[in-house]
């Protein structure tokens, strides 16, 4: 996989920006004809989807100027000297990008679940955890300081798989498009999201992950494929979806859904009267 340099670079990281946007607006648009959940008027939609979108374009900037230039250079040292699992292991190109995207995702499970269990990273995650009104939008919906540590975090891990930066697009893309499809505020007929989530994760899967019963938040952890909480044990359905109330206890207050609100959240005290083992989100 090693296409001419910045001709490559370029033309993913532009198809990546691309198929957001696409998803962006097909989502938007199956959302505002065919809604799971009633979605109230256009103006309240536009405020709701314009703070998670400013959120998620502060991180965009952050990453593009911070932190891309940062994962090229690690990904293009470990291709010259040969260094991380992928590297060593010489797979034919096809096996190459799928165990690129198997290592990649199953880190990403275990990011995601850490940001449960830990108490400091929690704080961070609870802004995109607090949204009362899950639609497309959410998956934009992520604190800087919890896009600041993955990033960082992403470093080492480039390192030691030995990832390659064509790679890593590549997955972001499919990543981004399944987050945005999984976050929407949609349905799929019974069957087809039965059939998808054997696979990938599907609206019905993740609305579990985004219910207010902390049993359910801590469920589901998984980002692209789905099987990584059966292997895992953190697998969890609702029977029936619409029974589900999303958002964070102790966080519904309008000027906490503001968002300057959401840019505090990190420093919101816990939830009071709670028990030790709820406070900290443990895993169920």
């Amino acid at each position: 996989m090693d296409f001419p340099l910045h001709t490559s670079l370029r033309d993913l990281a532009l198809a990546r920006s691309s198929l957001a946007l696409v998803g962006l607006a097909l989502l938007l648009t199956w959302e505002t004809f065919a809604p799971f959940f009633a979605s109230g008027s256009a103006q309240q939609r536009g405020i709701h989807g314009s703070r998670n979108l400013i959120l998620g374009a502060l991180n965009a900037l952050m990453i593009a100027f911070a932190f891309a230039g940062l994962w090229y250079a690690v990904s293009r040292w470990a291709t010259t000297h040969r260094f991380g699992l992928l590297n060593v292991l010489n797979l034919p190109l096809a096996f190459r990008l799928m165990a690129a995207f198997l290592l990649f995702d199953v880190w990403m499970y275990w990011w995601h679940r850490l940001n449960h269990r830990i108490p400091f990273l929690w704080r961070f995650h609870r802004t995109h955890h607090s949204d009362t009104t899950m639609d497309v939008t959410t998956a934009s919906r992520f604190h800087f300081g919890e896009i600041l540590f993955s990033a960082c975090l992403r470093l080492p891990v480039i390192l030691l798989l030995g990832l390659r930066i064509e790679e890593l697009l590549l997955y972001e893309m499919a990543l981004f498009a399944v987050v945005q499809l999984h976050h929407a505020n949609i349905s799929l007929p019974a069957k087809l999201d039965a059939l998808l989530r054997s696979l990938i994760v599907t609206p019905n899967l993740h609305k579990v992950h985004h219910s207010r019963l902390p049993m359910e938040t801590n469920s589901n952890y998984s980002s692209l494929f789905s099987f990584w909480d059966r292997c895992f044990r953190t697998f969890q359905l609702r029977a029936d979806p619409r029974t589900i109330t999303f958002g964070l206890a102790g966080f519904d207050e309008p000027a906490q859904q503001s968002l300057s609100g959401l840019i505090k959240t990190p420093l919101a005290h816990d939830r009071p009267g709670l028990t030790t083992d709820e406070q900290k989100i443990g895993i169920k």
